[in-house]
Formats: structure tokens, sequence, C-alpha cells
């Protein structure tokens, strides 16, 4: 008797470990995006060395936007076949990844 109570002492111990709480915590993040601002600018105004650069690596590529930053940055946004994507450049045509 004196194990059947022990046992049953031992396993309801047991049960109140699992029945405790966890402290919550919430955690809060915070996401920055730096993005140096580019401004559009009309397509004819792009330098001829960007779109000399473009003729070359892209062939089939149509420039269907154009923007600018301070830095004589330029933000190009292309369209190939149905694709469309953006590529960045130098304004001596010089390719910059981001």
């Amino acid at each position: 008797m004196k194990n059947l109570f022990l046992s049953a002492a031992i396993v309801l111990g047991g049960l109140t470990s699992f029945a405790s709480t966890s402290p919550i915590s919430n955690t809060i993040v915070k996401a920055i995006s730096i993005q140096d601002d580019y401004t559009e600018i009309k397509v004819v105004e792009v330098p001829t060395a960007i779109t000399d650069a473009l003729k070359k690596a892209y062939p089939d590529a149509v420039l269907t936007k154009a923007f600018k930053n301070t830095k004589n940055e330029y933000k190009l946004e292309v369209t190939v076949g149905d694709k469309t994507g953006n590529l960045f450049a130098n304004a001596d045509g010089t390719w910059i990844k981001q």
C-alpha cells in the first residue's frame, strides 16, 4: 500500500512540472530598409554609355523606365520578353550590384 501511495505521489509530482507556466515574452523586430531615393527621368536622358552597355549585355532588353539618384547612379527598369527586372549602373556604364 505504501508503494501505491508513493508511486501515485511520484506520478502526480511529475505531472505538476509540466503544468508550470513559462514566461511569455514579446519580441519586436524592426526592419529598416536603407534605400537611395531615385527620381524618375526620361529614358532619353540616360547616358549613352549606359544604353551601349545595356545593348551589349542584354541585346533583347527594352528599357522601359529610368531613375537617377544624387550619386549619379541609375536604376533601369528593363523588359526581356515577358520578364521585367531592374538593373543598376553608374554614369559611365559599369554595372552595380544591389
